[in-house]
């Protein structure tokens, strides 16, 4: 089996004209470096690829080496899905942006992430919907259903794709869209990387000439009344305004509390809007001002470093009322390191008026999305591990008996499969009749878990039609 992988390896690498790379060196490095570092044994090897062409070697080579696959796009996956200690199909070279503005859309490649969007789109006066964070993978974010500070006005980021060049399990390269390969369209909205490898994407634009955005930190003794208030004031917010809340570490290691309001209306209406934020308590710092929608995904920079254990955990709340608030206000009481953090994301407006049947993605009314993180410097060791994990799973049980059933796919793991089923709800059955006709040796299993046939065999038709 050795000599198998070594000949098919020098084949792969003849293949890509010598752009496949091992341990050792730089590109493998920097290829694997990665937002939240994987638990396991390091990838065998890398394929940088340029072209759709280059995917379809690498699949083949992977399925002809009985090598284990993935696919690295922004890398920011917590669960370090981009990586396995197989075969790493690397498209951070194909990260070009073509805008039209003839019809408002963009072309972005596999490779490309929001940041690289935006420098494309800011100058133009328009805007793809991301996530809040410039250094994730559109792609990954897109497929998995992409919340983000447009989500009230213009939906989710899957809701804007118009159509993908998809690699298939097979080496076919299709085009998925509403008139062609219609049940892969589908499928992709909402499930993930398990179909094919997307090389290219068409999304919708928007014309938005900025936002007023920014994060308000504020003392965590006074986090309850302030994240009270925030819960207040949201319950009446037009569309256009959606807020993030977080508790996190601040500068000195102690926590705080984090409002990040965006205002993505009429420029003129924005600071009358957002101006009860700048109220809520004793403000001790940052700022909310009108800057580009591009400005906007750098806030958390100085929240964000490669390479470092991470664990997470999530859950869906209907709303974010007391009895959540009180949970995440005694969960970073009894945080073990400043790595701990918990965030929330909104679910309304756009987003909710989508018919669920529309799209793979399963959850199509108001929510709220609750991200639980535990993120430790690496190395580190198992003890200290151990005790940030159990504090995240801590929280999660914390939350249960308010939550939803399932939980954000892009945010759930193997060990997953009973909430993974929960979570496309009424869907289930038809995305894991699609990933068996799309690609039914399960090539691409290092993607979202889709469950079973078994795992889906657990909810009841009574679950299904109450939304569990």
């Amino acid at each position: 089996m050795t000599d198998l992988i070594e000949r098919t390896l020098r084949r792969l690498s003849q293949q890509l004209h010598g752009r496949l790379s091992m341990p050792g060196a730089d590109c493998y490095a920097a290829a694997t470096a990665i937002w939240a570092k994987p638990i396991g044994r390091n990838p065998r090897a890398v394929a940088h690829c340029l072209t759709a062409e280059d995917v379809q070697s690498a699949i083949r080579a992977a399925r002809d080496g009985d090598l284990p696959l993935s696919v690295r796009g922004g890398g920011h996956d917590w669960a370090g899905r981009a990586l396995c200690d197989g075969l790493v199909i690397d498209l951070a070279g194909m990260n070009k942006v073509a805008v039209y503005l003839e019809n408002c859309t963009a072309r972005t490649a596999g490779g490309a992430r929001a940041s690289d969007v935006v420098g494309a789109t800011d100058p133009l006066g328009l805007a793809a919907v991301t996530g809040s964070v410039g250094a994730v993978g559109l792609a990954g974010l897109t497929l998995g259903g992409g919340y983000g500070p447009l989500i009230g006005r213009f939906g989710l980021a899957l809701d804007n794709l118009l159509a993908a060049e998809v690699v298939l399990a097979d080496g076919r390269i299709v085009t998925a869209m509403q008139d062609s390969e219609e049940e892969l369209f589908w499928a992709l909205r909402g499930g993930g990387g398990n179909f094919g490898v997307v090389t290219e994407m068409h999304h919708r634009l928007h014309h938005l000439s900025g936002v007023r955005s920014g994060i308000l930190v504020f003392p965590f003794s006074e986090g309850k009344a302030i994240l009270e208030r925030c819960a207040d004031i949201a319950a009446s917010l037009p569309e256009a305004l959606t807020v993030q809340l977080g508790c996190a570490a601040g500068p000195d290691g102690a926590p705080v509390v984090m409002v990040v309001p965006t205002w993505c209306g009429a420029p003129d209406a924005g600071e009358a809007w957002v101006a009860p934020f700048l109220k809520l308590g004793t403000l001790l710092a940052g700022t909310v001002e009108a800057r580009s929608f591009g400005a906007s995904l750098t806030a958390f920079d100085a929240y964000l470093a490669n390479g470092q254990r991470t664990f997470m955990e999530t859950c869906w709340l209907p709303v974010l009322d007391s009895g959540g608030i009180d949970v995440m206000m005694q969960a970073m009481e009894t945080a073990v390191g400043p790595g701990c953090a918990i965030f929330t994301h909104e679910f309304k407006g756009a987003a909710s008026r989508v018919p669920v049947e529309a799209t793979a993605f399963g959850l199509r009314r108001d929510h709220v999305l609750i991200e639980i993180l535990a993120a430790i410097p690496d190395p580190c060791d198992e003890l200290k591990e151990q005790r940030h994990r159990q504090w995240a799973k801590a929280t999660l049980r914390a939350f249960e008996g308010m939550a939803l059933p399932g939980g954000y796919p892009n945010f759930l793991v193997e060990g997953d499969a009973d909430r993974v089923a929960k979570s496309y709800g009424p869907n289930v059955e038809r995305v894991v009749k699609a990933k068996r006709h799309y690609d039914p040796d399960n090539v691409f299993r290092s993607a979202i878990p889709l469950p079973t046939d078994r795992d889906t065999g657990r909810i009841s038709a009574r679950d299904v039609a109450i939304g569990r």
